[in-house]
């Protein structure tokens, strides 16, 4: 396969063997805009030995600081090894090996957007992936946001079931700034919600959540709003430039869109006190 993807204002080229097939969510975001960059995509029985300054290591991702770019070993929680090494050639391509033995995974849409290290390129455009439900209400975008397992799929269907909204992606949403406004946009990765379509609207607010046995409201600003939104992002914290970048779009969030912390139980209470 040889197709161009568009995700928010990064357009680039997927050069892949036969045997890999791109998620059918990712499909949503086909382009035919000329790309800017360009991954090659195969399959290996073995990974490539990469040499290069080790800049992170965890149990599911090892980051190596190359003379070409960035390398990245990736994983699973729970497995034991590497499924895949993403490799940046130039700053305009980026070599990415598949162990054969782990390609049914890639079936899972966040298994193959982790091959492509999207953020890496997003965030020098000013684009940043949050953590939430995004749900469209009256031609504008809710946010729900908080860690997992708190209650976001859970307010987005009281907000469907109760004002007639509508979940446009149940995991994650692209945040960028166009003409002094905040927009949500599609994302390709939308976890068990099983929701993902390639939308863009203005936010109206972003909520962030926690359980409670009593519906609560505020408004949250300054630092509070900083801490609690700059959590449920995807920032590469061993990149000192990608971290201030990240912190700077978070400012500017926390002073533009208007921002509320809802204490909720599962109720159409939690609905009207929103």
């Amino acid at each position: 396969m040889n197709q161009v993807f568009k995700i928010g204002d990064f357009c680039f080229r997927l050069v892949l063997e036969d045997e890999i097939c791109p998620p059918t969510n990712f499909m949503k975001f086909a382009s035919e805009e000329a790309p800017s960059y360009e991954y090659h995509i195969q399959m290996a029985d073995e990974l490539p030995e990469i040499e290069g300054r080790s800049m992170a290591s965890r149990a599911n991702l090892r980051v190596l600081e190359t003379t070409t770019g960035e390398c990245r070993y990736i994983g699973i929680l729970g497995h034991s090894a590497f499924y895949a090494c993403y490799h940046e050639l130039s700053e305009t391509q980026a070599e990415v090996v598949v162990n054969r033995q782990e390609r049914n995974d890639l079936s899972a849409d966040t298994v193959f957007a982790s091959l492509l290290a999207l953020e890496r390129q997003l965030l020098p455009k000013g684009e940043v992936v949050l953590h939430c439900a995004y749900v469209e209400h009256q031609g504008k975008a809710i946010l729900f946001s908080a860690p997992s397992e708190t209650g976001k799929t859970t307010q987005a269907n009281l907000w469907g079931q109760y004002r007639g909204t509508r979940t446009v992606n149940g995991d994650r949403a692209l945040l960028a700034k166009k003409e002094d406004v905040w927009y949500a946009q599609g994302w390709p990765v939308c976890g068990s919600s099983g929701v993902c379509e390639n939308e863009t609207m203005p936010i109206h607010a972003i909520v962030m959540l926690s359980q409670g046995k009593e519906n609560q409201v505020r408004r949250i600003q300054g630092r509070e709003a900083f801490q609690l939104l700059y959590s449920q992002l995807t920032v590469n914290s061993w990149n000192r430039e990608a971290t201030l970048q990240a912190m700077e779009l978070v400012e500017d969030i926390v002073k533009t869109v208007p921002m509320y912390h809802l204490s909720c139980t599962i109720s159409e209470e939690a609905v009207q006190c929103l």
